[in-house]
């Protein structure tokens, strides 16, 4: 006790010797312990390494603990920094209030020349016993794909629609046109007959739709089995022949034979057919067309057919695939075509694990080619 000025006594507490070096160390101590990060338990981060979306975890000063290869290829993480501004805060929103918080994000992505990527994002709390607490779970989900095929399946019922209206439309007015012509037997034969041809296209869209409804639905061929090459030519140039003989256009065959692969000898033919028929459609009376059929040094049958059509503008080469897609609408319809033709041979070829390629110049003709892999015991040999 020691006396005051004002004869009242004042407190003193005495201090060991060191007792403010102690202080100063533990603060340090929990400051250097702060500034580690956290560690995750390591069940956890087996875990993570097997998600298929991109995973992230964050301790409680918003450094990366943990990123899949997900994460870091799409670009979100970039050492232990989370490079997304928006997910950053969504992530520290989370830690404040423990709510579970989902969203979506349009991130550019480096890696895709910085082309913007939708993400579905859900970031949670991991729990106050697991690396100390204040940790964040984030889990971001690629949606571009299935944001793709959700445009797909709209844009196809939208030209579904439109293609089944037209014909429709067209049989509804002729109907009409007979009614009111009926005393005129002339143009009742006239009116009958583009009936007739415009329920044939009908059919034909109809049975394009069923063909490739069926193809995609059976990927690849689930119950494949010899087919000769020779056989699938055969086929596909009678079934063509009435229409290039009408056009003087001549159907030639030349090339390897005896060449076999595996898969479904409808889907071949109906493949081949719709080439040929396009080349038809498509090219000068009095022309060829030819088929040619080779073995490649792959082990592949690769089947062309070239035209001396009109060719195809490089500008539509990429797209010429695609259901509905045409060059030309008005001559596509006038011919008859369904615009689903060269879909159905993509998607043949996707199932026998073939593929189909294009070689075209604007004005002097086409060819497609289908290629295809043999049967083991045709790979390396085959009759020339």
């Amino acid at each position: 006790m020691a006396c005051g000025d004002n004869g009242g006594y004042v407190a003193i507490r005495s201090r060991a010797p060191g007792a403010g070096a102690s202080t100063r160390q533990a603060r340090g101590t929990r400051l250097r312990a702060a500034q580690q990060p956290a560690r995750l338990p390591p069940g956890i981060a087996s875990v993570l390494s097997v998600l298929s979306s991109s995973a992230v975890v964050l301790d409680s000063n918003d450094r990366v603990l943990r990123a899949s290869a997900a994460a870091r290829a799409f670009g979100l993480v970039k050492g232990d920094r989370l490079m997304v501004t928006e997910l950053a805060a969504l992530a520290r929103q989370v830690r404040r209030d423990g709510e579970i918080r989902e969203g979506e994000f349009e991130v550019p992505v480096p890696r895709l020349g910085g082309r913007t990527t939708s993400f579905a994002v859900r970031v949670a709390p991991l729990g106050a016993a697991i690396g100390g607490g204040g940790l964040v779970l984030l889990l971001a989900e690629d949606q571009t794909e299935s944001r793709r095929v959700d445009e797909v399946k709209r844009d196809f019922v939208a030209n579904t629609s439109h293609e089944l209206k037209t014909p429709v439309g067209a049989l509804a007015l002729l109907a009409e046109t007979i009614e009111d012509a009926a005393d005129d037997a002339e143009a009742v034969r006239r009116f009958a007959s583009k009936m007739r041809q415009e329920a044939q296209r009908l059919t034909n869209l109809v049975q394009d739709l069923i063909t490739l409804s069926r193809i995609q639905a059976v990927e690849p061929v689930p119950d494949p089995r010899p087919v000769a090459l020779d056989t699938v030519v055969a086929e596909a140039v009678d079934r063509c022949r009435m229409r290039a003989n009408a056009r003087g256009i001549t159907l030639a065959s030349v090339g390897s034979r005896g060449l076999s692969v595996l898969g479904d000898e409808d889907l071949l033919v109906t493949a081949l057919r719709n080439l040929l028929e396009n080349a038809v459609a498509y090219s000068p009376e009095k022309t060829r067309v030819v088929i040619t059929t080779r073995k490649t040094p792959e082990g592949h049958a690769e089947l062309s057919v070239a035209d001396q059509g009109i060719g195809i503008p490089e500008r539509d080469l990429e797209r010429i695939f695609e259901r509905f897609y045409r060059v030309d609408p008005a001559r596509s319809r006038a011919t008859g075509g369904t615009g689903l033709g060269l879909a159905i041979v993509k998607h043949v070829m996707a199932a026998h694990n073939g593929k189909v390629t294009v070689r075209s110049v604007e004005g002097a003709g086409s060819t497609f080619t289908l290629y295809i892999p043999l049967r083991s015991d045709h790979a390396s040999t085959g009759a020339a």
